[in-house]
């Protein structure tokens, strides 16, 4: 995890790598709880069964959206702001899912600093997060990532 002291040095971390994550296992309960969440009962995400039998993935895959959300999960580990008044979710930039996640596979992120400017009293900050994944369970991530999404935050001093 990288940690910064105030916002102000975001501005100088362009180009930085923060790392990445712990795994996280993505197992049927969480898919099942995502759709739940969401009303999205696709049967490639949550009919074991059938998803083993007839989808090109050979059983059940995470809801991209789900793989999407876990980003929130990541941030906090990848970058630490410590001194702020307040922090604010600008939105997404650029957002893909080159390829899915199994069920039963793992997913950690990496981050990359990719912008950061002065803006309206704050300083925003974009971070690339790639979402990538661990199909043998063995730490290795696999050479596709999940999701790569450009997260962008303003910190308040």
């Amino acid at each position: 995890m990288t940690t910064v002291a105030e916002p102000a040095a975001l501005l100088d971390m362009v180009g930085a790598d923060l790392g990445s994550t712990d795994w996280v296992d993505v197992t049927q309960d969480r898919v099942n709880e995502f759709a739940e969440a969401t009303g999205d009962f696709q049967w490639i995400h949550v009919d074991v069964e059938r998803a083993t039998a007839e989808s090109p993935f050979g059983g059940p895959i995470a809801h991209g959206y789900l793989t999407l959300s876990m980003v929130n999960l990541f941030l906090p580990e990848l970058l630490t702001v410590e001194a702020f008044s307040m922090g604010v979710n600008v939105g997404l930039d650029k957002v893909r899912f080159p390829a899915p996640v199994p069920v039963g596979s793992r997913v950690r992120a990496r981050g990359e600093v990719v912008a950061a400017s002065e803006e309206k009293g704050g300083v925003q900050v974009t971070v690339r997060v790639t979402v990538e994944r661990d199909l043998a369970g063995e730490g290795t991530p696999d050479a596709k990532p999940a999701c790569v999404a450009d997260t962008v935050s303003r910190f308040f001093p």
